[in-house]
């Protein structure tokens, strides 16, 4: 038994009131910060001593204080993040946060629960949020989910549901060690890239990934798609799950749907859609008809922490039939079963049921709170807004005589780039000096503050790529960006090595 003298010092404060004027600061110059965002850079590099202090710090055997730890938070680590939240920030696909989710957050810490299952309010918030999230999708009532980290774990788990429901065998008993043909998942060659890492994670190997050519808009050929699976089957394989993209993550393509879940039919394979972006297209009506046939999948898997604005983490899995998800991952312990009465009563272990994760934190808070004091409407008004962001910044783009559209631009993806201005009769740019030129631009975008695109290759050539997936952008942000540009193009530009 432990004695008074030598406890340790609690975890809770000792001082309440003492706690609660930090705290209160610490929320004050929180709202401040998100208030002012636009008045800092988008991004600035770490100092050399800033780095050395994240880095070779020793390990605090002994506590410093709370008050001292954010003061040191305010110096070393709340200056350098990432950007993301910033109205410039268009760098890959990041959400950018609100500042009442950010406050759902809080509170969801300070309940500290684990919603893996148990009678408890948390378990009825997550499967709420769920059920609406079905709705907004147009999948039945009969559908399941799960709330889960982000989009590749969204999708890993889509891919165990479909190897489980659609092998031809109990995999779950057989594992894949037996004779049975070799399972083949079939996608463009243009999907993220976490089909590879889950088709060498569940063993299938990434042989059984059949990487499937694009048009020239960069959707998925289907036709191909076709003869693939009919060659496969000739050869004694079993196709078992066909995947659609919404909305790429290089260019924001979207898969004919409707096409792919005619040939999922026509072919019994399971049919599974990322729309790790792309999905939220459905909550606007001006957007929807981008993703007609998503409604049609086995399962589909999104980000809310993306074009849903939210603070990272959290993503969805959805399925047709609740029954797959338990049929996938359900799990009978001894020390887990439900009884008739008390905590563990009626739900059970409900999420650790349809996932792998026995402890899991509310990460339904944020979207539950979210979407009642915005609306999905709000929302989707927001999506429509980027899209058209979008749409404006490619036109702008082409009518630039500086600029260059690389890659059509249907959704809020748009990839271009910067060409000097050649004299009438005077040689083109060399092809790899121009890339330079370009990354060259990108990085000063990046290092000044100005802006933070990513930049990717398409058709071997590099681009500027402005992933819009912010809800604090505005239509001055993007005029500044083109202008930025094309201002650090030409101060780079000059003596550029041509092609005769």
């Amino acid at each position: 038994m432990t004695t008074a003298h030598n406890e340790p010092a609690p975890l809770d404060p000792q001082d309440w009131d003492a706690y609660r004027a930090l705290a209160h600061r610490m929320l004050d110059e929180s709202i401040d910060y998100l208030r002012d965002v636009r008045e800092r850079p988008t991004w600035r590099p770490m100092p050399a001593e800033v780095r050395a202090a994240l880095s070779n710090e020793p390990l605090p055997r002994a506590g410093r204080g709370d008050a001292a730890v954010y003061e040191d938070f305010l110096h070393l680590v709340r200056p350098y993040p990432n950007g993301n939240i910033h109205p410039r920030f268009w760098g890959w696909v990041m959400g950018t946060g609100t500042p009442q989710a950010a406050m759902a957050d809080f509170l969801s810490s300070v309940m500290n629960p684990n919603v893996g299952g148990l009678e408890q309010s948390p378990v009825l918030v997550e499967k709420q949020v769920v059920k609406w999230c079905a709705e907004l999708m147009g999948f039945p009532p009969t559908a399941g989910g799960i709330l889960v980290s982000g989009g590749t774990m969204a999708n890993v788990l889509s891919l165990a549901v479909a190897r489980q429901r659609a092998a031809g065998f109990d995999v779950r008993t057989e594992g894949l060690q037996g004779t049975h043909p070799k399972l083949l998942v079939y996608a463009s060659t243009e999907v993220h890239g976490w089909l590879k890492k889950a088709c060498e994670f569940l063993g299938l190997g990434n042989t059984a990934f059949r990487r499937v050519p694009v048009h020239a808009d960069f959707t998925v050929d289907v036709d191909a798609m076709a003869a693939m699976i009919r060659d496969d089957r000739a050869a004694g394989h079993r196709p078992f799950c066909i995947i659609g993209t919404a909305g790429t993550v290089q260019t924001g393509a979207t898969d004919d749907l409707v096409a792919l879940a005619d040939l999922a039919a026509r072919e019994q394979c399971w049919y599974h859609v990322d729309g790790a972006f792309g999905a939220m297209a459905a909550l606007s009506p001006e957007t929807a008809g981008q993703v007609r046939g998503m409604d049609r999948a086995d399962s589909l898997a999104f980000d809310l922490h993306k074009w849903g604005y939210l603070p990272f983490d959290v993503a969805v899995v959805l399925t047709r039939e609740d029954a797959a998800l338990t049929d996938t991952f359900s799990m009978q312990a001894a020390y887990l079963a439900s009884e008739s009465r008390g905590i563990i009563a009626q739900t059970g272990i409900h999420f650790a049921d349809r996932g792998i994760e026995l402890t899991r934190s509310f990460k339904a808070l944020k979207v539950w709170m979210q979407f009642r004091a915005s609306g999905t409407d709000t929302l989707g008004a927001h999506i429509a807004r980027n899209v058209q962001q979008a749409h404006a910044l490619a036109r702008a783009v082409e009518a630039h005589p500086a600029l260059e559209l690389v890659a059509p631009a249907p959704l809020n993806i748009v990839n271009f780039r910067y060409v000097p201005v050649a004299e009438p009769g005077t040689p083109q740019p060399d092809a790899a000096a121009l890339d330079a030129l370009n990354r060259e631009i990108l990085i000063q975008l990046q290092e000044r503050g100005i802006a933070v695109p990513s930049g990717t290759t398409i058709h071997g050539r590099f681009a500027i790529r402005v992933a819009i997936t912010n809800h604090r952008s505005r239509a001055e942000d993007f005029d500044a960006l083109v202008e930025a540009v094309v201002a650090i193009g030409g101060e780079l530009g000059g003596g550029m090595p041509t092609r005769a």
